[in-house]
């Protein structure tokens, strides 16, 4: 496990996280300052307190079920962390992970040095199709989930099934980048976000017509446009470390 953190030995901690003023990293703030023993103390933000403790629970679940995690406060952090993991030259795909982009991997796999198969890159579906085929012998598929329960089982909802077929099997290694507000108390809760609060939010994205899109939840639809077509649950990785999760202490995704 690792909880990614500056810390000192001489200091109050939670979770190992430093609260004095000048072991702080450059601009970070973490709340108030109280006194204690003469010292110049910060009280940590609450939200970022619970995070923490919450993040570090869920690592050692993920790492449970087989699983590499890390925990990081920032999509910054994260961006470091994946460049950390993804060796240079490696094969990579992805699906279409607004996560990916927002803590800038996709820009910055974009313009490294790998061999990046980008469907965003083509323009006919004959394209778009091999690039998905693709996938299944790559190095790297790059991702998210729409949501995440605390003992560390996903679950991922598509219309096309490219990126939970991925998630399956073929490509050597899946990272996801999950920010904590995907995180919910249970399987039976990431299956109710995943499917009345991310796919809806999808659906908008995408610009299709079903019934979550008109009134902002599902419907259990059967429409043609229909983006919950697949339902995967991931509990556990027969492969060791085959899944390389970052947690990330801020909102990403939907």
């Amino acid at each position: 496990m690792e909880i990614i953190n500056k810390y000192c030995s001489e200091c109050l901690k939670f979770n190992g996280i430093c609260w004095l003023k000048w072991d702080m990293p450059a601009g970070m703030d973490y709340g108030r300052r109280s006194a204690n023993k003469g010292k110049e103390v910060y009280t940590m933000d609450v939200r970022k307190m619970r995070n923490a403790a919450l993040g570090k629970r869920v690592v050692a679940a993920l790492e449970s079920r087989n699983m590499e995690a890390y925990y990081v406060e920032t999509k910054e952090e994260a961006l470091k962390k994946a460049l950390e993991l993804i060796p240079k030259g490696s094969t990579i795909n992805m699906g279409g992970a607004a996560s990916i982009k927002e803590c800038g991997l996709y820009d910055a796999i974009s313009n490294g040095d790998y061999e990046f198969y980008d469907r965003d890159k083509v323009g006919t579906p004959e394209e778009k199709e091999a690039i998905a085929l693709k996938a299944f012998s790559c190095d790297y598929f790059l991702g998210s989930v729409n949501a995440m329960s605390e003992d560390g089982v996903f679950v991922n909802i598509d219309g096309n099934a490219n990126r939970v077929a991925a998630y399956a099997y073929g490509p050597k290694h899946v990272l996801l980048i999950v920010g904590m507000n995907k995180v919910v108390k249970s399987e039976e809760d990431a299956l109710h976000r995943a499917r009345n609060e991310a796919a809806p939010v999808n659906a908008q994205r995408f610009g299709i017509e079903t019934p979550c899109v008109k009134n902002g939840t599902c419907f259990d639809c059967k429409s043609p446009q229909c983006i919950c077509c697949q339902i995967l649950t991931t509990r556990f990785c027969r492969v060791k470390g085959r899944f390389q999760i970052i947690l990330v202490d801020e909102e990403l995704g939907f």
